[in-house]
């Protein structure tokens, strides 16, 4: 696999978020008396878009006015243990290294634009990329597809040359949709079995992944 350009994702490929997302989510359980969930349960009931996930496991449809009351639960925990996170293994190598061998690459993330550029600042990674985009608004899901196809608009890229590297089957859908090349790691929000379902190549770090592309 070869490539110019790399767009990342944020959560749960540079961001290692798991226990920050797991009690984020069981907030919004507690929040609809529904028991707390274990990380492999979680892992088995994500989709895209998330309301998806969150009907499932609450059983029940989500009308619009619930559906902000989740996001308000979910954002609202999540956000007070942002600043427990910590950047994913080696991500500052691997930028770097991805950056003096004269190649670029971007951040493409479903999380808020408004949350997510400050925080990749405070974690001194913004030099790093040519672009950064997050989600508009303030109220979260929807699909990355299309999200990347203006992402790469607007960097003027050939998708042909490019690869999204995600923790998720969103990313891969993504990527297909947009005519880019896909790696996952098996560090987020999804089993390596259904990661391996995609047919994309499947690492177990960004390292990893990022020698798929030498």
């Amino acid at each position: 696999m070869k490539a110019s350009h790399v767009v990342w994702d944020w959560n749960g490929t540079l961001l290692n978020d798991n226990h920050a997302v797991l009690a984020a989510v069981n907030e919004v359980c507690a929040g609809f008396g529904r028991p707390e969930l274990s990380w492999v349960e979680w892992q088995a009931a994500y989709a895209r878009p998330m309301r998806v996930s969150y009907e499932q496991i609450l059983q029940r449809t989500l009308d619009e006015e619930e559906w902000a009351r989740v996001d308000k639960l979910y954002h609202e925990r999540y956000d007070a243990l942002l600043h427990t996170c910590e950047l994913a293994g080696g991500t500052l190598d691997v930028l770097r290294e991805w950056t003096e061998s004269g190649l670029t690459q971007s951040l493409l993330s479903m999380w808020f634009h408004a949350r997510l550029t400050p925080t990749v600042d405070q974690y001194g990674l913004t030099s790093y990329f040519t672009r950064i985009d997050g989600l508009p608004g303030d109220i979260g899901g929807g699909s990355k597809a299309d999200s990347l196809v203006r992402h790469l608009e607007a960097l003027r890229l050939d998708p042909a040359n490019v690869v999204l590297i995600g923790d998720v089957v969103d990313d891969c859908d993504a990527a297909r949709a947009a005519g880019t090349q896909c790696i996952l790691v098996s560090t987020g929000a999804m089993s390596r079995d259904s990661l391996a379902a995609t047919g994309a190549p499947v690492t177990s770090s960004i390292a990893e992944a990022l020698r798929r592309l030498h």
